[in-house]
């Protein structure tokens, strides 16, 4: 008979000593050794890298060589943009009345008018006759003030200061960085003085609503600025769009050309300008300068008027381009399709134990609740990380040169930028993955789990590019999971560049850092209810 002593669980099996690594490792085997579960994952990366293949390169692109020209197809019809100083590619076009400023000084102006016209319907067909069809009217973005420049090369280093259509006064340098001023449109009535001065690299750019009362609107540091500038009145104006809602999932985007006419008086010069003469001309004339062709300027005594179209600001995707754009990230579009079999992946990796009654033995083996539903979190992410890593490297990778081949300019970013894209957007895929399996612990029952699973992280982007209008479908890019795709956006939202509200064309309403960080307190919150559930349930 035993005389009675227990023999002690070998230490390597005692609950007490079963580390995270060996929780790990136990969950990797789980994972692994489902052969379905493997499967999916290969047909998540394979869903994302074809619909996102097809994204990339569905239209092929035409346009003709000049007036008599031949057709042109693809490639072939792919513009070169001028590039800013920060390597984005820009529109660039305005009318320009100038003078050479060397050195040191300053130029004041009376803005008195901003009038505009503009058309709606095909941008380019009716650039064939400048004016036919225009009715009266300023759009938002239409300009006219002041600029120095560096040179009137499409791309070059500049400061301005502005009216707007509907914007108030701007200062705005460089093509990304805008500044608001004074507020309201300007009419005889109501006009407002401009100044820009510069001191070295240094523009510092006053408005005043009566001439006497000056406020600094901004400064800028323009690296580089050559001791002999260009500096003067101009005026220009971004392609007229509008959208109209149609039916279900679909919206009427209409474009057309614009032209804005300022009117200014008091010109007032400070420093050296040798010139002494005012000379006009369209810069940025080219296929990439919208409108190009309709500026002028007429002398009257003191007063300017200047007339232009086209637009100095950061080139995005959208109508507001002069030709068709797209953007880096366009390529993963079919991501959202592979998120759905990892969210069923990730949803019956927790809720499979408690179908087949294994969840007994994994909490006997490891009793600490939070620990195993850690490991569980961890591997899913790990999985699915790389699952998205390497389908995000793969469409990319083959989808940007169909892009360019179809005829399509792919919007430059730095090489930061297309890591943080790829890198970010396998970490979205992770974090969803986790989501799931938090969903699963808390609801214990397969199809219960997936379908509020896709219900709340990928049902609100379908809605969003598909369904709901622009403003409903924006509310629900920053309070779903959904918020996380911004994370892909590679081109930031310019408030003075014009665009369309469209997450398919890479604009998103919350910025990508912001919107990862929206799917990050879901997946906190889901993890801490999970936890608290498994601790209160049985088994």
């Amino acid at each position: 008979m035993n005389s009675g002593v227990i023999t002690p669980r070998p230490p390597e099996l005692r609950p007490d000593r079963v580390s995270f690594a060996r929780s790990l490792l136990a969950e990797w085997v789980k994972f692994r050794t489902v052969r379905g579960w493997v499967i999916a994952m290969i047909i998540a990366v394979l869903v994302t890298v074809f619909l996102g293949i097809f994204a990339a390169g569905n239209v092929n692109i035409g346009c003709q060589n000049g007036p008599n020209g031949p057709v042109l197809t693809g490639k072939a019809c792919v513009p070169n943009y001028p590039i800013g100083p920060g390597g984005e590619a820009v529109t660039d076009s305005y009318y320009f009345v100038r003078q050479q400023l060397a050195g040191n000084g300053s130029i004041t102006v009376r803005v008195t008018s901003l009038t505009g016209l503009h058309g709606a319907g095909n941008a380019q067909a009716a650039r064939q006759g400048p004016l036919a069809g225009m009715t009266k009217g300023v759009v938002p973005w239409a300009k006219g003030g002041l600029i120095l420049t560096s040179g009137t090369k499409p791309g070059s280093a500049y400061a301005a200061l502005m009216v707007t259509g509907g914007h108030g006064v701007r200062m705005e340098y460089d093509y990304t960085h805008d500044t608001a001023g004074l507020p309201g449109s300007v009419t005889a009535t109501s006009p407002r003085w401009l100044r820009l001065t510069r001191s070295g690299d240094t523009i510092a750019g006053y408005d005043s609503a009566d001439g006497r009362h000056w406020s600094l609107v901004g400064t800028a540091q323009l690296s580089g600025l050559p001791a002999t500038a260009q500096a003067g009145m101009f005026a220009t104006s971004p392609i007229y769009t509008v959208t109209t809602p149609g039916g279900i999932g679909t919206t009427s985007i209409q474009s057309g050309p614009s032209q804005a006419t300022a009117v200014f008086d008091d010109v007032s010069l400070r420093g050296s300008w040798p010139t002494k003469t005012w000379t006009g001309n369209n810069v940025g004339k080219g296929p990439a300068a919208p409108g190009t062709g309709f500026g002028y300027f007429r002398r009257s005594g003191s007063a300017f008027t200047v007339s232009g179209s086209g637009d100095i600001a950061p080139l995005v995707a959208g109508p507001g381009a002069a030709s068709p754009t797209s953007t880096f990230e366009q390529p993963l579009a079919g991501l959202f399709a592979g998120l759905i079999a990892i969210v069923v992946v990730a949803v019956m990796f927790f809720t499979a134990e408690y179908r087949r009654g294994l969840i007994r033995t994994t909490l006997a083996a490891d009793p600490r609740r939070g620990r195993v539903l850690a490991a569980k979190a961890v591997v899913a992410a790990a999985v699915a990380f790389a699952a998205g890593l390497v389908a995000a490297i793969l469409a990319i990778s083959i989808g940007l040169p169909r892009q360019r081949n179809q005829g399509s300019y792919v919007l430059p970013v730095s090489t930061l930028t297309e890591v943080r894209v790829i890198v970010g957007a396998a970490a979205m895929v992770a974090l969803v993955a986790v989501l799931a399996v938090a969903i699963g612990a808390m609801l214990r029952r397969s199809a219960a789990a997936v379908t509020v699973a896709i219900v709340v992280i990928v049902l609100p982007f379908l809605l969003a590019v598909t369904v709901l209008p622009a403003s409903a479908g924006a509310w629900l890019l920053r309070l779903t999971p959904a918020a996380g795709f911004a994370i892909e956006q590679s081109i930031p939202s310019y408030p003075q560049a014009t665009t369309v509200f469209s997450p398919a064309q890479g604009n998103y309403p919350l910025p990508p850092w912001v919107g990862f960080a929206v799917l990050c307190a879901w997946v906190i919150v889901a993890l801490a209810g999970a936890y608290a559930l498994l601790r209160r349930r049985d088994a």
